[in-house]
């Protein structure tokens, strides 16, 4: 009876260090896994730039696009003002005169 309990006793000790050994894997595993995780997390955020660049460039191409474009619309609508106030200028002066000079008119 005794060599039994000692052979069960014996089994339970090699059970335990099979759950011992089957724990340790496990967490390392676990630790594994949460260190890849990070690690790629880490990638990610050092890549984000990189993903980001190309849409930010076309971004800046369009914006300047659109502000060359303003600025012509803005210019040509400026010329075409002082046109306009050139030419009522010109035709006040010419008015103010004719009266001046013929007051009946």
């Amino acid at each position: 009876m005794e060599d039994q309990l000692q052979r069960l006793l014996e089994a339970e000790a090699r059970a335990q260090a099979v759950i011992d050994d089957a724990s340790q894997a496990r967490k390392r595993t676990i630790d594994e896994a949460l260190a890849g995780a990070r690690d790629a997390e880490a990638r990610f955020d050092a890549g984000k730039a990189e993903l980001r660049a190309p849409f930010l460039k076309e971004a800046q191409a369009h914006a300047e696009q659109a502000i060359a474009e303003l600025t012509r619309k803005h210019e040509e609508r400026q010329r075409t003002l002082r046109e306009m106030a050139s030419r009522h200028e010109a035709e006040a002066v010419e008015a103010a005169l004719t009266l001046l000079l013929d007051p009946s008119v």
